[in-house]
């Protein structure tokens, strides 16, 4: 079991050492996040939640499943977004701020559609759902890793934007030209 959770470990290790992601390692977290949502249309699509209602279920299974079926085509822009523009911290918080949603939205019908549907259909939902939770781990650690990145980078172009106004107010103000002598009128 040690050689396992060591196999497992090894890229936080490395990445805790080096800092913020490579492009190409939140690219491929992000195709298997994308790659998940695409999983769960499929399990979403065979909820029935007006068959729900008429076995005396609350009427807000229904709007809580287009809901999430809504949310899903939101997890796919901001996934698409985000693969195009990685190093943007507010793509990479969007995704993350969307894929909670479906994560709040899919956990209230788990109980709906094991209750009123079928058991094993909520235990597929919660595993279809589990099964990238190293991915939205590994995009947390990305976000918090960014934003430390940037503000690290921040702070030097703040402090060098500062040693410059510093330099620029010692230097002397350039003498101004001789204002130029008006023209006595020329009188007749």
């Amino acid at each position: 079991m040690r050689p396992l959770v060591f196999l497992l470990a090894a890229p936080l290790f490395v990445h805790a050492q080096t800092g913020v992601f490579a492009p190409w390692d939140i690219s491929a977290t992000i195709g298997s996040l994308s790659e998940q949502a695409t999983r769960l249309k499929p399990v979403l699509d065979q909820f029935a939640p007006e068959d729900w209602v008429k076995k005396g279920a609350p009427e807000a299974y229904v709007s809580q499943w287009k809901s999430a079926e809504s949310q899903l085509d939101s997890v796919g822009d901001a996934s698409a977004a985000f693969q195009k523009q990685p190093e943007k911290l507010s793509n990479a918080l969007n995704l993350y701020f969307q894929l909670q949603a479906l994560d709040l939205k899919l956990g209230s019908l788990v109980e709906g559609v094991r209750n009123y549907q079928n058991p094993s259909m909520g235990d597929l939902l919660v595993e279809v759902m589990a099964e990238n939770f190293g991915n939205r781990d590994k995009l947390q650690h990305y976000i918090s890793d960014l934003a430390v990145q940037q503000e690290q980078e921040f702070s030097v172009a703040d402090k060098e934007a500062q040693r410059c106004r510093v330099l620029l107010n010692r230097q002397p103000a350039p003498a101004k030209p001789p204002a130029p002598k008006a023209k006595k009128p020329a009188t007749k």
